[in-house]
């Protein structure tokens, strides 16, 4: 026998230590580790971390293979990672049910079991008993088996079992919306079961999926069947939420050793190098002890603290796990592996050092790696006392697997028997490496010859989509459908992928199918999804967001092809749109909005993009792999004639020739104005709208007002001013109507019923003292009057005359009522074909659906709103934008406030939303829609803008709506109801617009363009003229200047109304209220109390306390107001801060802060003779005493605060915080009121 090579005894020693601590616990039958001698389970995630380092063991005798002896031991350690992987593989495939029903419930009940029997994979515990959600464990998984297939190891051996494991990757996709129980089994961290998402097992599951696209899991001898397919999309979904939520863990735990396993090794999922250095360093300052790291802060765990007997805490002892969480050396192998792969020698052998110190010698001489340490009982008192300094002891199992596979993978690298390639075949860890600028190539297909004629004439050179052949062009419907397929196992009882969804990256490839070749347009062009499609400039916009999302997005081989096809549809009166031009001219320059864009046709970037093939699509369960799926080959046959195909819209005219007797007008003008709830008029914002009470469905009980026959109305409903009706007194069955349908309240000013029930006084002619219901059973009446009204409706040209109409009959008659032979008295008008052919019934709703398309087609945003929410229309996309903005941690909520808010905090399915939405409205169909459609821009901005909602835990889109009108109607200069009137007919790109000035809180103007649509320009843009930069009108010379003065004195006002409106609050904010709350009893807030005992349960930096606190000031109605008690608790803030007082004493009352501050105020103001004495600060005589009581203040302040206040600077001896401050120091009873003391307020 020769002698062995340095390096080869080495080898055999680690080999020993392998065998003896690890292999010799590997159940013989199915390859599973046990969790420990007494214990029989077997924990996929230790399972799979445990066998790590017998696959790093193989890999370094793979190298130095010498002698036949090596050879084998090599092949011996191979095989046994192989067994390993195969056992939990058969675990799981025993539960194909499961995995097939979690695809659309997502229910943790339906979830595969995090561990099984060792004995013989079979579950151990019930689907309830356990928190068997753990997503990251099935990523780790899907990881480990994806690099060891990289490194040459067969795992999977038939298509069967890769048809499961395509169906593993849908039951991860979407693991960035799914709350599950993560690496430590809890869940919310006081451990009562409640899952929540997590950053960890969100990072893990990217890596899985990128990890397993386009990987043979045959190896180097597979085929296009074992071919596993995952669409980018889903990866980089995945990839923003992380990005979103790092350092965080999830909302109840802040930080969490655990992300360790995400910034490095095994997952390396953050792509950002600062993000994972952030991530590292508060891992290291805030959880590192001698002995490891903390897993999370306030982990009872093991603690001599922790009552064994249960298995969750209670709220208020979370507090007294504080500084003693046991601490766990696992985390330090983890920190070796990170500096080893970031080649940092330094660290490595610092942290290979601290772990010598703390590891257990076993009586034969090896190191081991225990579970965890934890204080011992009697020295509690001393480690409250002073942290970290007292000595802790071994609890738990001793040696750890987990840890000590780990531990022995970094003495593998740190003697160097292995690369880190070799750990990484898949090079993963090279994702944070700056990568080169991405080009991205956009090719416009023109639909027909006519089309590419026009283009030509402005030198811009198409192809049409029949000279493309043979690449064929498909809609991205048509690629979701496909998708499908994926997976589809008939044995296995697997039925593919779920979710429709089809992103901009994967509509961004070529794909080819055997010798065909498709190429996808993207998703949001598909015009038959929604109203916001047929707006030409917001789809540019939303094409310039792709363009820029792809540059940052796209890390596959080629580069990203974007194919859009331009069709008749999108003319403007038989025109290339101006706005469609200039995008084009700016493609073909070669840079759009700083990203590189080549502009070209199909053939020229074949062999530039990248191309996947649809290998999946054949018959392979049949036997036919080579012959196409049948059902696909149907699907595509049909498809391919119609995709392109115009849909021919429902015309409500016939002839264009009037009925020769033109009968007596009547007139249902305003029926849509009056389902309006937006209120501006009145300055307490949020303060009015309908009681619960008459909320639902007012104009269904009222009839509209019809106005004398000889009134022929022709003036558009969409008139800026509102309209006054006549002053002749109401009508004794009006008024009575109106007692009893509404209690109103005497002190609104206004209210939105109250604007509901005028056109009850103004009616002129006696109106039957009937209640009109829905569905009514037939009397003349009503019969004869629908007749006029359908007449009518075929005479009148003007599409809002035509939607008053419809919306009247809705209300009385129902979306069902058929109007099929209605209208036509004069039976000899032959010429006129009307809206019906013989026999066919023509409803209501197939009226409403052809005025909503022709007021697509002509651009009258404000009614294409209301038909379309009377439709029922909804996003697409809503249940999506929803979530984008829920896993980025913020809340929404819809409805206005303060009485109908609904706020969302879970993904909830596209039904339940649309519902939700359309309650918390009622009978305003337009801001439901405009609701929704706010949404989906919300979600656009969080993708592509996240730095506009730092600060904002919850967006309250109807607050957001009523800013959006009261800043229209201060910039427009007019009354509310004519800026909500405004406001909804905004086409969707200048709603967008608008929207994105709000949020970034910038100056805008209005400028007004042709056929009154107005456009939102930002104050800096060359494109205002200084004639409009004050509003529609062009006041000249004095007028001029005074209102620009005008504009600069309600600048603080306005911000703390967006700042209130968006809830967005100062930096640390949330943490700093918690230092406040400790000092206290608790903080009153209009009603609601924040009591000590948060802080027993909660850290300062956790996400749970954070909404707490947001519920809180979310009970004020009034934005401004809300933003000075966010200012006064600031205040209070820097008290606690400076360590002026021990103690702040009992429950403060905030609001009192704020009262006592505006007094101080006023009392200055008459000492000065300063604004405020034309208001607030006159002395009071009895009238104004009693108005006053009224609850109206002279300037219009809310909440009794005077305008003036709110419209001071926070700085400067008049500022807020100087009277917060000298308020607090007279409120707060702790505070000394003589002798010397510091005040400097920074």
């Amino acid at each position: 026998m020769r002698s062995r090579s340095n390096s080869g005894v080495r080898l055999d020693y680690y080999q020993r230590i392998v065998h003896r601590l690890i292999l010799a616990h590997q159940e013989p039958v199915t390859g599973l580790f046990p969790a420990s001698n007494v214990n029989s389970h077997a924990w996929i995630r230790d399972n799979v971390y445990c066998i790590l380092a017998v696959w790093g063991l193989s890999m370094a005798y793979k190298k130095i293979a010498d002698q036949d002896e090596d050879r084998a031991k090599c092949y011996e350690l191979e095989q046994s990672c192989v067994k390993l992987m195969r056992g939990l593989l058969m675990a799981m495939m025993n539960q194909k049910d499961k995995v097939e029903k979690f695809k659309t419930t997502q229910s943790p009940c339906d979830s595969l079991h995090a561990k099984y029997s060792s004995k013989n994979g079979l579950p151990v515990v019930g689907d309830n008993e356990w928190g068997h959600l753990q997503i990251d464990a099935v990523s780790l998984y899907l990881l480990i088996l994806a690099q060891m297939t990289a490194s040459g190891l067969q795992i999977v051996f038939s298509l069967d079992e890769v048809s499961f494991i395509q169906n593993l990757v849908f039951y991860i996709e979407s693991a960035y919306s799914i709350p599950d129980y993560g690496i430590w089994e809890r869940g919310d961290k006081t451990n009562h079961g409640e899952p929540e998402l997590n950053a960890s097992s969100i990072g893990m599951a990217k890596a899985a999926l990128e990890a397993m696209n386009e990987l043979d899991l045959f190896g180097a001898r597979g085929g296009p069947a074992s071919v596993i397919h995952v669409l980018a999309d889903e990866a980089h979904k995945c990839q923003a939420v992380l990005q979103s939520m790092l350092p965080r863990e999830s909302n109840s735990k802040e930080l969490d050793s655990g992300l360790l396993c995400v910034i490095g090794f095994p997952a390396f999922a953050a792509d950002d190098a600062q993000l994972i250095h952030n991530t590292k360093d508060a891992i290291l300052s805030r959880l590192q002890g001698k002995y490891g790291c903390k897993r999370f802060l306030r982990d009872g765990y093991r603690t001599p603290k922790e009552d064994p007997s249960r298995l969750y805490y209670e709220r208020w002892e979370l507090r007294m796990f504080e500084n003693i969480e046991c601490e766990w050396p696992l985390f330090f192998c983890y920190l070796i592996l990170f500096h080893a792969f970031q080649n940092d020698k330094r660290s490595v052998q610092d942290y290979a050092d601290r772990l010598e110190k703390i590891m257990v010698r076993s009586d034969d001489g090896i190191l081991l790696i225990p579970e965890s340490y934890a204080v011992p009982m009697d020295l509690v008192g001393f480690e409250y006392e002073k942290p970290g300094s007292q000595l802790r002891e071994v609890v738990g199992r001793c040696p750890f697997l987990w840890g000590q596979s780990l531990f022995i993978l970094g003495r593998l690298l740190q003697e160097g028997f292995l690369a880190v390639g070799e750990l990484d075949p898949l090079n993963r860890r090279l994702g944070a490496q700056k990568k080169p600028d991405v080009v991205v190539q956009v090719v416009i297909i023109a639909e027909d010859n006519e089309i590419r004629d026009k283009l030509a004439e402005h030198d811009l050179h198409v192809q049409t989509i029949a000279e493309v052949a043979p690449i064929e062009v498909q809609p991205a419907r048509v690629l979701s459908h496909l998708y499908t397929y994926l997976g589809r196992n008939r044995k296995l009882g697997l039925t593919g992928r779920k979710s429709r969804d089809v992103g901009i990256l994967s509509t961004s490839k070529l794909y080819s199918l055997k010798d065909r070749i498709f190429a996808f347009t993207p998703q949001f062009v598909d015009l038959s999804r929604f109203y916001i499609a047929s707006d030409n400039e917001l789809m540019i916009d939303i094409l310039k967001g792709e363009i820029n999302f792809l540059k940052s997005a796209w890390d596959l081989l080629g580069r990203p092809l974007v194919t859009l096809v331009l069709k008749r549809i999108h003319l403007d009166q038989d025109k290339i749109p101006l706005a469609m031009i200039q995008t084009m001219r700016k493609l073909k320059s070669g840079y759009i909005n700083g990203t590189r864009v080549m502009l070209g046709s199909l053939k020229d970037f074949l062999n530039t993009s990248a191309i996947t093939d649809l290998s999946f699509l054949g018959s392979t369960e049949d036997g036919y792999p080579d012959r196409l799926h049948p059902d696909v080959q149907t699907y595509l046959d049909e498809h391919l004639l119609r995709s392109f195909s115009n849909r021919n819209t429902m015309n409500l005219r016939g002839g264009q020739l009037r009925p020769r007797h033109l009968r007596r007008r009547m007139s249902c003008k305003g029926a849509i104005k009056k389902t309006r709830s937006i209120n501006v008029d009145s300055d307490n914002l949020g303060m009015e709208g309908p009681s619960p009470l008459t909320e639902r469905r007012l104009s269904s009980i009222v009839p509209p007002p019809w106005l004398h026959p000889n009134q022929q109305s022709h003036v558009s409903v969409f008139a800026t001013t509102p309209e006054e009706g006549p002053s002749s007194p109401p009508h004794l069955g009006g008024e009575l109507i109106r007692e009893n349908i509404y209690p109103i309240d005497p002190h609104h000013s206004r209210s939105a019923i109250d604007r509901r029930s005028e056109f009850v006084r103004q009616q002129e002619i006696t109106v039957p003292k009937i209640l009109i219901q829905r569905h009514r059973a037939d009397n003349n009446f009503a019969d004869t009057e629908v007749e006029e009204l359908i007449a009518m409706l075929r005479e009148t040209e003007n599409l809002e005359e035509q939607g008053d109409i419809l919306q009247y009959l809705v209300d009385t008659q129902g979306l069902d009522f058929n109007t099929a032979g209605l209208g036509f008295r004069h039976k000899h008008d032959d010429d006129n074909v009307g809206m019906l052919e013989e026999g066919r019934v023509v409803t209501v709703r197939d009226l409403l659906k052809g005025l909503y398309e022709k007021a697509c087609q002509q651009k009258l945003w404000g009614l294409v709103r209301h038909t379309a929410g009377m439709l029922g229309k909804r996003v697409e996309d809503l249940a999506k934008a929803v979530t984008d903005l829920l896993v980025r941690q913020k809340q929404v909520t819809v409805g206005m406030p303060p009485n109908n808010e609904h706020t969302i905090t879970a993904p909830l399915p596209e039904g339940e939303l649309r519902q939700l939405i359309h309650d918390a409205y009622g009978d305003d169909e337009s801001t439901a829609m405009l609701t929704q459609e706010l949404m989906v821009y919300l979600a656009m901005f969080i993708r592509t803008e996240p730095q506009l909602f730092h600060e904002m835990l919850r967006l309250r889109v109807g607050l957001i709506i009523q800013v959006m009108a009261k800043e229209l109607s201060r910039t427009l200069n007019c009354g509310g109801e004519a800026a909500s009137e405004h406001l909804l007919n905004l086409s969707p790109f200048e709603m967008k617009n608008l929207l994105y000035h709000i949020l970034s809180g910038k100056e805008f103007a209005v400028s007004s363009v042709a056929r009154g649509n107005l456009s939102i320009v930002s104050c800096k843009s060359s494109r205002v003229s200084k004639k409009s930069q004050i509003g529609l009108g062009d006041p000249e010379g004095e007028d001029a200047l005074i209102a620009t003065i005008d504009d600069r004195q309600g600048q603080w006002l306005r911000r703390r109304r967006l700042d209130g409106a968006l809830n967005r609050v100062p930096r640390d904010f949330y943490s700093r209220v918690w230092t406040v709350l400790e000092k206290c009893q608790g903080l009153a807030i209009e009603g609601r109390i924040l009591q000590q005992s948060l802080t027993q349960e909660m850290t300062p930096g956790e996400l749970k306390f954070a909404l707490e606190v947001e519920t809180a000031l979310n009970q004020i109605p009034q934005p401004e107001y809300r933003q000075l008690v966010v200012e006064a608790l600031m205040v209070l803030t820097l008290v606690t801060e400076h360590n002026m007082v021990a103690s702040l004493g009992d429950i403060i009352c905030v609001e009192h802060l704020v009262h006592k501050a505006n007094q101080l105020f006023l009392e200055d103001q008459r000492k000065v003779q300063g604004d405020a004495t034309l208001c607030c600060a006159k002395l009071k005589d009895g009238k104004e005493q009693q108005q006053a009581a009224s609850g109206m203040l002279l300037c219009g302040g809310a909440a009794y605060i005077c305008q003036h206040l709110y419209d001071s600077a926070p700085s400067g001896s008049y500022g807020t915080m100087t009277y917060m401050s000298r308020a607090v120091a007279l409120v707060l009873d702790c505070v000394p009121k003589h002798g010397e003391m510091e005040c400097a307020i920074s």
